[in-house]
């Protein structure tokens, strides 16, 4: 067979193994049109977070932003009134840090993913360029309540651009709510911990170690130059200095309008962490946080909040209390630390958000708190929190309608809306769940 003839065979039988293996459906929910009316939701009980509850209260918005909240306001005429009394009114949650819209289905269908760039110094990768809208994943965040995910891009030292994605719109440009929400920085572990699978020897992790962190100062370096001859290139006798994109995407960094958002977990990894972001006078987020716990006092001082991720997880070492994990939001919160919960990360668990910020109630976090954990907090740490997180006039009316406590598990999230549009509340697992009742209805002979 020649080489033509095989590059066809080949070709043909991929695309048979991409129908047959992983069939491509189509889903029957769709983004929905801009908001065309007032609407407002009437008799529920509103939790607008950033202040009182309000029971048997009114909430009305237009053209996707909220106009009143209240009990017996008036309502303007034309309004499409919607009955919801005996229901709960929530902002959005908001999943601070996650792959969703990057990552589809993962092993055996590489195609589907794009969470990581080639390299490792990618400051100029923006996330929501990446995110794809079609992601089943989506329809069921929403259905979790998740109306709001910072996508993160992995991989590397420096990953790139998070970015505040909606989760409803055809587009990705539809469903950004904001670019560049921080930085991603994966710190390098600096602790030797050898295990019976590697053949990594101590010599050989303290030198990658050293070029990791090499190369992190080496980038920022780099960056902080580019910004001083691209700032002196207007002044008389200073020649143009040619754009580099991935320099470029930094200097907002360096201007301190966006922050680092640091991976690290072990408390070796923080305290290093700290005080490179000190040294180059960045703002930083912790992400991730495991042993937060252990420097309260120095993230409280240094002012650096903390998205924790992974509420629902074991304990890291032998002898830590087995409930650790699950009550170091409490710890954070009782420091006076500013902090947020996600999950995972993983987009496919992301409708899981509230039961973890459930799990860290179990544990000693206040339920406000835990509210705020998922809603108001992420937001203020993401740069948001002028649109979502919480129920005011003048937001967005990103919010949802539940027949019950958000962070109880038999809680159901009946309606959502996205800048006031109604959002399609369908979803892959809502449809399996009545395809599979049929099935048992019929062999029930019902």
């Amino acid at each position: 067979m020649n080489t033509n003839k095989l590059f066809r065979f080949v070709c043909g039988w991929s695309l048979l193994v991409v129908f047959f293996v992983f069939p491509a459906t189509a889903s029957d929910y769709h983004p929905a049109p801009k908001q065309k009316n007032p609407i407002a939701l009437v008799g529920g009980t509103i939790h607008t977070v950033s202040g009182a509850v309000i029971s048997g209260g009114t909430i009305i918005f237009d053209k996707g932003k909220i106009t009143a909240i209240g009990v017996g306001i008036s309502i303007p005429p034309g309004t499409e009134q919607i009955d919801v009394r005996g229901k709960h009114i929530y902002p959005g949650l908001i999943d601070a840090s996650s792959n969703l819209g990057l990552l589809e289905v993962g092993l055996g269908a590489p195609g589907t993913v794009d969470a990581a760039e080639v390299g490792t110094i990618n400051p100029n990768v923006r996330a929501e360029v990446a995110v794809n809208p079609e992601s089943e994943q989506i329809p069921v965040a929403r259905s979790g309540g998740v109306l709001i995910v910072a996508t993160s891009p992995g991989g590397g030292l420096i990953s790139g651009l998070a970015a505040a994605m909606m989760m409803e719109g055809w587009t990705w440009e539809e469903m950004t709510l904001q670019s560049g929400v921080g930085l991603i920085v994966n710190w390098p572990s600096m602790v030797f911990s050898p295990s019976p699978f590697s053949q990594q020897t101590r010599e050989n992790f303290l030198e990658n170690r050293e070029n990791n962190l090499k190369a992190i100062r080496n980038a920022f370096t780099d960056a902080r130059a580019y910004w001083t001859a691209k700032k002196a290139e207007g002044q008389k006798g200073i020649p143009y200095h040619h754009t580099d994109p991935k320099w470029e995407a930094m200097i907002p960094v360096l201007e301190g309008k966006i922050p680092v958002f640091v991976n690290a977990n072990e408390v070796t990894q923080i305290q290093a962490a700290m005080q490179w972001a000190e040294e180059e006078k960045v703002r930083m987020v912790l992400v991730g946080g495991r042993d937060a716990w252990r420097v309260k006092d120095q993230l409280l001082a240094k002012k650096v909040p903390v998205i924790f991720t992974d509420v629902q997880n074991a304990p890291a070492r032998r002898w830590e209390d087995y409930d650790l994990v699950f009550k170091t939001p409490a710890l954070l919160q009782s420091a006076g630390i500013q902090f947020c919960i996600t999950g995972d990360r993983s987009g496919s668990n992301a409708r899981n958000l509230p039961h973890h910020a459930a799990n860290a109630v179990a544990y000693g976090l206040p339920q406000d708190e835990a509210l705020k954990s998922i809603t108001l907090y992420p937001a203020q740490i993401l740069g948001i929190a002028d649109r979502v997180g919480s129920l005011e006039v003048g937001k967005d009316a990103t919010l949802l309608i539940t027949d019950g406590d958000i962070l109880q598990i038999t809680t159901n999230v009946e309606q959502a809306f996205v800048l006031g549009k109604k959002v399609d509340m369908r979803d892959k697992h809502k449809s399996l769940y009545n395809k599979y009742k049929e099935k048992y209805r019929q062999l029930s002979g019902e």
